[in-house]
Parts: structure tokens; C-alpha cells; sequence
């Protein structure tokens, strides 16, 4: 009996070990920064416009050496971390109101529709009226960009547990707190769950834009600082410090989705 043939790993939906996984995203990345030192090394775009990774790698060096980078680092991620909880847990509220009452649905569902299409750069002098110049603002910068989307994504995890669940929820006599707490959260527990790993992405591009108006620390306070007086190695320096710091809580959130969710078998 001829054996199946082993699909190429360029073919659709061809499996692949992790290791063979996590050495070709390496090389996508060694492949990007070779590109970028061969263009800077040749010289074909000056230094001003588009330094070289060493120049780069230098430049953070020595704001870290000084303390400079941490503080920055440390300002955004609590304002991420406050503003996006926040979002998280108002949005998780209105997500299960909505995606269990229709009353609830009609009321706010097309109101959530027509704000989260407003965009949120035209908010921040708004904010900065409203709350002034303090970390508040930054939270609700991060809170604007964040709930409205995540409300409607859980809504719609909600609304994927089997009607079945809760319709033994009734038959055994169940109020409609412990329905939602014991049958709907634990069912949509995965599907929120990959919902707060795709909207943390979101809080870090808020949390920049929150950051570029009114504020004196911060990833995007030093960036706009940098780009004022034509530091092109601090700007993209802390540009890359932002995408390290995204892959990190990606895939931080990536392994603890695996772990708690085994059952699942897609994490």
C-alpha cells in the first residue's frame, strides 16, 4: 500500500512542528533587520531618515543606561494597564446585556454601532477639556479606542453559546445571574479570551496617541519629542520597542489562552 505523500509546508493547510514554526517566524525577522542593515550600510538613505539597526541599538543603550527608556516604558504600561481593564470590564458587562436581552440589544447595540465609527484622534483635545491634562485623560484616550469594539466582540461571543446550555440552565431552575455566570461566561470563556489578546494590540496604538498630546513621560511622549528635533534613532528605536513590547503580551496572553483552554484544541 503507497504511503500518503507529506504535504509540502507551502500547501494550504499543511501542518507544521513548532520548531519549524518558530524558525521560520526567526527568519522572517532575521530577513527584516539584514534588509535594514544592508540599505543603511550601502548608504542609499541617509542616516537622518532611516538609521542604521546599530545606530539604533546604540541609541537605546544609552537611554536605558540612564533610566530614560524604563520610566517611558514603565508610563505606558500602567496607563495600558489601567485604561484597558477598564475598557475590558465595562465592556464585558455591556457584551452579556446585549448579547443575552434583546431589549438590551436594540437599546444600546445601534448606539455602540454609530460612536465606535467616530474617530479617535478627534476625541483627544475633547478629552483633554473634559479631564484635563493627568493620566485620566490617557485612561479614557485608551478606554475610548478600546471599549466601543470590544463591547460588540463580546456581544457576539455571547451570542455563540449553544442556546441548548442555557436552555438546561432553565430546565434545572437556574436564576438569570447564575445562567450567566455558571453557563454563559465559563462556555464563551475562550472566545472573550481572544478577544482581550486582539483588543490589548488596540490599547498599545491608543496609548501612543494619548501619549503624543499633553503628557511628559511615556513610549509616545518620547517619540513625538524625538521626531521635534529630527532624533530619527530614539523614534524608531522606541517604535521597536513598541512592536517588542506588543509581541510580548501577544504572546504572553497566546500561552496562557493554551493553558486554560486546553479543551479548545485552536489555541
Amino acid at each position: 500500500m503507497a504511503k500518503p505523500r507529506k504535504k509540502s509546508i507551502l500547501s494550504m493547510q499543511a501542518e507544521i512542528s513548532p520548531a519549524t514554526y518558530a524558525t521560520i517566524s526567526l527568519c522572517s525577522f532575521a530577513i527584516f533587520f539584514a534588509l535594514w542593515w544592508g540599505i543603511a550600510e550601502a548608504g542609499l538613505i541617509r542616516p537622518i531618515f532611516l538609521p542604521s539597526p546599530g545606530a539604533i541599538v546604540a541609541r537605546l543603550w544609552s537611554l536605558a543606561a540612564d533610566g530614560t527608556l524604563a520610566g517611558d516604558v514603565a508610563s505606558s504600561v500602567y496607563r495600558i494597564g489601567v485604561g484597558f481593564i477598564a475598557a475590558s470590564v465595562t465592556a464585558l458587562a455591556v457584551g452579556v446585556l446585549i448579547g443575552n436581552y434583546r431589549f438590551w440589544d436594540a437599546a444600546i447595540e445601534p448606539f455602540l454601532d454609530f460612536i465606535r465609527y467616530m474617530p479617535v484622534v478627534a476625541f483627544v483635545p475633547l478629552t483633554i477639556l473634559w479631564t484635563g491634562t493627568s493620566d485620566t485623560q490617557k485612561f479614557l484616550i485608551i478606554w475610548i479606542g478600546t471599549f466601543f469594539q470590544q463591547a460588540l466582540m463580546f456581544m457576539d461571543n455571547i451570542k455563540r453559546v449553544p442556546p441548548d446550555f442555557i436552555g438546561f440552565g432553565r430546565t434545572v431552575g437556574l436564576s438569570d445571574f447564575k445562567i450567566v455566570t455558571r453557563i454563559i461566561l465559563p462556555s464563551a470563556a475562550p472566545q472573550i479570551w481572544d478577544t482581550l489578546r486582539v483588543s490589548l494590540g488596540w490599547a498599545w496604538t491608543w496609548v501612543v496617541l494619548a501619549e503624543l498630546v499633553a503628557a511628559n513621560s511615556g513610549l509616545g511622549y518620547r517619540i513625538t519629542v524625538a521626531q521635534r528635533y529630527f532624533q530619527t534613532d530614539t523614534a524608531i528605536g522606541y517604535i521597536v520597542v513598541l512592536g517588542i513590547l506588543g509581541l510580548i503580551s501577544d504572546q504572553v496572553m497566546k500561552f496562557l489562552g493554551k493553558r486554560m483552554f486546553r479543551y479548545e484544541g485552536k489555541h
